[in-house]
């Protein structure tokens, strides 16, 4: 009995507590008691009946008055004392809304009234266990079991006492004060199904905190309420940008892209010329496909031909050259000879005409033979040219100018009619026609000779019209 009253104080002061709802409310009760005393006093078990008064302070700690009264019987004698009792304790609280458990200690005075040896009055310790079971919001039954220690008894023959009391009641437990709120959120504790709600949030009417735009930071607290869905936000609510873009982090499939670049509704940059340099960074927007750029994205043109590179289908192409689409030089031939007329000294020659590097009609082999002036054709017994040799020694003057160095000799042939006086009379005077005709083309007269040689080394047969005809010609030799 000693141990158990013992255990009771220790249980008193090395529970820890739990919360409940009860915070300004008194309870109001009474109850039957069973007395287990100690048995230096030689009496009986014994049945009595009582009452409580309490408070609660918090939740947690309430404390009440308590008064009992018993006819104990003796085991041994006639003498039958009677016990009036009085507690004040403190009470620690915890459990749920239907069931509240608790734990106490405090003080008790103990009044024995009759005769001897039940003449004294003790001042006890005491310690209990108990349990409320909630019939309603405010009716509970209560059970408990106290221990009472009373370190020095009035009782002869006995230094100290020790007794047991289980006792079984009803409580009444009042409205009390204002429901309390200990996350002041505006729901009652009794009703708040999210209690340590943060100050400030906004709740439902369960009192759990809501979050209308599910970035994780409650209504009230959200300093931007209405964040795009996925968006990352920082301690307020907000939405985060690292980069910078415009688009939020969570939602940015490209994070980290450069300062000032131009990205679309995912935060990935644009590249409309897709020159590898992103929009709102790149210089020179509108960069033909397939054209090398710089780092701000305007196109290189490392020969300044204005092709860029990349397109320039013939880079390194000189200075000053006309070229095409493509960066090659753009060639022209109007005359077909194969030499673009940027450089074709002898415009206009005719086609098939063997020409030099500049254009013009290569006249001479560097054997240096003969050239037959085929076309030149003159009246018939005359030195007169008729127009349709210009053609020909045009091509001749051509040559001539674009050669300078070439000193010629100007040779004239007759068939075998007439005398051979006459015919080198007539040579004669056709190949001074056609040095004539050469030193009016700008031909200086200083590099040309001209000499009538008659019907000498003829090249065909005289016996014809057609070889006679092909005698009847003019050669150009080249001198030394």
């Amino acid at each position: 009995m000693r141990t158990l009253a013992v255990f009771g104080l220790a249980l008193t002061c090395g529970i820890a507590t739990l919360p409940a709802q009860r915070a300004h409310q008194f309870e109001l009760g009474a109850f039957g008691s069973f007395t287990h005393y100690d048995q230096a006093f030689n009496l009986d078990n014994q049945a009595g009946a009582g009452g409580r008064l309490g408070y609660f302070f918090s939740n947690v700690l309430s404390a009440e008055l308590d008064a009992g009264y018993q006819t104990p019987t003796p085991k041994t004698g006639s003498v039958s004392p009677t016990l009036s009792s009085g507690s004040a304790s403190l009470v620690l609280n915890f459990g749920t809304r239907r069931t509240l458990f608790y734990v106490l200690g405090g003080y008790s005075r103990l009044d024995y009234e009759d005769t001897a040896p039940y003449r004294f009055t003790d001042n006890a310790m005491h310690g209990a266990i108990g349990d409320r079971i909630f019939l309603g919001d405010r009716a509970a039954l209560r059970l408990e079991v106290r221990g009472i220690y009373a370190p020095s008894t009035g009782f002869a023959g006995a230094d100290w006492a020790g007794h047991v009391v289980a006792s079984l009641g009803l409580s009444f437990l009042t409205q009390g004060g204002s429901p309390q709120d200990a996350d002041r959120d505006g729901v009652p504790d009794g009703s708040d199904a999210c209690p340590d709600t943060p100050v400030g949030a906004r709740v439902d009417a369960r009192g759990c905190p809501t979050d209308s735009d599910k970035d994780g930071i409650y209504d009230g607290l959200d300093q931007c309420p209405n964040t795009p869905a996925g968006a990352r936000v920082n301690a307020n609510g907000c939405p985060t940008d690292t980069d910078g873009d415009g688009v939020f982090d969570g939602i940015d499939q490209c994070p980290g892209t450069p300062a000032g670049a131009q990205v679309d509704a995912k935060g990935c940059p644009a590249d409309a010329d897709g020159d590898g340099v992103v929009d709102g960074l790149d210089r020179c927007p509108g960069t033909p496909a397939g054209a090398i750029v710089d780092a701000a994205g305007c196109p290189i043109d490392s020969d300044k031909d204005g092709v860029p590179d990349g397109l320039d289908k013939c880079p390194n192409t000189p200075p000053g050259v006309e070229v095409d689409d493509v960066g090659c030089q753009r060639f022209r031939d109007s005359d077909g000879d194969g030499v673009d007329d940027a450089r074709d000294k002898c415009p206009g020659t005719p086609a098939g005409t063997r020409v030099d590097a500049a254009g013009c009609p290569i006249l001479f082999t560097p054997e240096r033979t003969p050239v037959i002036l085929r076309g030149v054709i003159f009246e018939t017994g005359k030195s007169a040219l008729k127009p349709e040799s210009f053609t020909v020694l045009d091509i001749v003057a051509q040559s001539l100018n674009a050669n300078p160095d070439i000193r010629i000799e100007i040779a004239g042939y007759t068939d075998n009619t007439g005398s051979s006086a006459t015919n080198i009379r007539l040579s004669q005077a056709r190949a001074d026609a056609v040095r004539a005709y050469l030193a009016d083309k700008a031909v200086a007269p200083g590099r040309m000779v001209s000499k009538g040689y008659g019907a000498v080394n003829p090249i065909a047969t005289n016996t014809t019209a057609l070889g006679r005809a092909q005698n009847r010609r003019v050669e150009l030799r080249q001198l030394p």
